[in-house]
This record gives structure tokens, sequence and C-alpha cells, in this order.
């Protein structure tokens, strides 16, 4: 293997390992979302109700 193909195979493999460091940090760092906490907060989310089965 030549130089030019060790220099692009180890700067692939450390941006690949860089970028999926990087996107693992973010997702363990996001806060959660918050929820709604009464029923009126709620109104604009449809809600699925139960159909009666015969």
């Amino acid at each position: 293997m030549n130089t030019e193909a060790i220099i692009t195979m180890v700067l692939t493999q450390g941006i690949v390992t860089a970028l999926a460091i990087y996107f693992f940090y973010k997702v363990l760092t996001i806060p959660p979302k918050q929820e709604p906490d009464t029923y009126s907060e709620n109104d604009d989310e449809d809600v699925r109700q139960k159909s009666e089965m015969k």
C-alpha cells in the first residue's frame, strides 16, 4: 500500500470516529423534552379514542 492510500485511510477513519463520538456525546447531553402537566395544554393534540368492538 502506498503512502497516499495510508494517509487517506487514516484520515477517513479519524473523521468517521470523530463524528461518531461527537454525535454520541450530543445525544447523551440533550436535556429531556418537557411534557405538559395539565390537560388544557394537550388541547392541540389529537387523541385517538377507543372504538367499541361488537
